[in-house]
Parts: C-alpha cells; sequence; structure tokens
C-alpha cells in the first residue's frame, strides 16, 4: 500500500515538474531580464511576417529557444538594440571556459541551451535545446535526459530517424544525429518549443545539428558531450 502511494506520489510530482516547465522560455525572459522587450503574439502573427530579417528572426528565435509555430497570446521577448547585435552577444553560455584540450559540446537544459567549445575554451558557436519532459504518457513513466560527461560515439545524416518513437512504430525524424549514449543522441528538429519536450533526445535546430554534425564533430572521432542542469 505504502508503494503504491509513493508511486503516485512519483508520478503526480513528475507530473507537476513537466507543466511548471511547459511555459515558453520567452515568458521567463520578459519577467526577468531589462535586455528584452516583451511581445504579445496576436492573431496572424508569424515568424516571418514579424521579422522579415532572417538574422534577426533567427536571433529572436534563439533567445526564445524555439522554432515552432506562434500562438496567440503567447509572450516572446526580442532583445533591445536587435539591429546592432549579433548571435554571440545573447549567448547564455560563457564566452570562455578553462581549456578542455579537445572540442566539447556543453548542454544546459536550464538554460535550454548549447554551447560549442574549441580545445582552447572559445565557444564557437550556441543555441537552444529541449530536453526530456519528466515525464512521457505514451511509454506511461518518468522520461529523462541522462547528465554527466559523454562522448559523441555514432552520426547519421538528414535521414537519421528514432528506432523507438512513436511507440511501436518508429520513424521519428532525427536529422544529423550525433549518438552520445546508447539511444540518446543530439538531434535536429522543428520541435524545439522554448521548453523541455522530449523522450531523452537532446533537440536543437535543424542547422545547428547540422553543423555540429559536419562542421564542429567532422574531424573528430569523438566530441565531449557534458549535459546538467
Amino acid at each position: 500500500m505504502k508503494a503504491t502511494v509513493f508511486s503516485i506520489l512519483a508520478v503526480f510530482l513528475l507530473l507537476l515538474n513537466n507543466a511548471v516547465h511547459a511555459q515558453p522560455y520567452g515568458a521567463t525572459l520578459c519577467a526577468n531580464n531589462p535586455n528584452y522587450e516583451c511581445y504579445t503574439v496576436q492573431r496572424g502573427d508569424s515568424w516571418q511576417n514579424l521579422f522579415d530579417n532572417p538574422e534577426q528572426r533567427d536571433l529572436v528565435m534563439r533567445v526564445n529557444r524555439m522554432n515552432t509555430h506562434l500562438y496567440r497570446g503567447m509572450h516572446i521577448a526580442i532583445p533591445k538594440d536587435l539591429e546592432d547585435t549579433n548571435l554571440l552577444d545573447w549567448s547564455p553560455m560563457a564566452e570562455q571556459i578553462n581549456p578542455p584540450g579537445e572540442k566539447i559540446i556543453i548542454v544546459s537544459l536550464s538554460k535550454l541551451a548549447f554551447g560549442a567549445y574549441n580545445a582552447d575554451g572559445i565557444l564557437e558557436h550556441w543555441g537552444p535545446v529541449s530536453g526530456a519532459r519528466g515525464y512521457c504518457p505514451d511509454i506511461h513513466r518518468g522520461c529523462h535526459t541522462p547528465t554527466g560527461t559523454f562522448a559523441i560515439f555514432s552520426k547519421g545524416g538528414e535521414d537519421c530517424v528514432s528506432t523507438k518513437f512513436p511507440v511501436g512504430r518508429g520513424g521519428a525524424p532525427m536529422p544529423y544525429c550525433m549518438y552520445f549514449h546508447g539511444g540518446f543522441a543530439l538531434h535536429g528538429s522543428h520541435e524545439v518549443p522554448g521548453y523541455n519536450a522530449s523522450h531523452g533526445c537532446v533537440r536543437m535546430f535543424v542547422d545547428d545539428a547540422e553543423w555540429l554534425n559536419h562542421e564542429f564533430t567532422a574531424d573528430e572521432r569523438q566530441v565531449a558531450v557534458v549535459i546538467h542542469y
């Protein structure tokens, strides 16, 4: 009886954690950071018609950690001085870390971002991520993204797909997948929603996954991956 109560409580806490983190990241920036202006999405708004400049559009999508469709009533954060800035100016990851002696990809599941560092510890690129949601109803249990230090041991191309999801048939797109621990991978996705939402893989913008796969890891048999909260 006691074990059953604890099991129900554990599921409830996982669901509560998932609900708390379902608020898009941009809303938190609006509330807590004076460097951003907050915009409430109106009916008919899209990334394209709000930001016709592709570079500015990409930057705003990245600071909001999302590439999914906008919906009415959503709050998105827009960097002030948008015209006089660049991507690295708005990085949530440190510009430099202690030289690791090898290329390293650091993933922060709380900042919903990754940073790609060269062997000297200099940030070369950053982008949004989405990790595990906490509880996955389709598999009826908690789901998580492994944390710790790993290495990329296998890669796939544009046609990489999941062998497990959707449950029972597989085939979910995982373009430019980079496996770092068992069946867990970094991979591109058009469903990076501004909060943790995956079964455990680390989703990122497709062009970021392509760059990491083809450019950053091209000459390396193994690239370190550090995942933390």
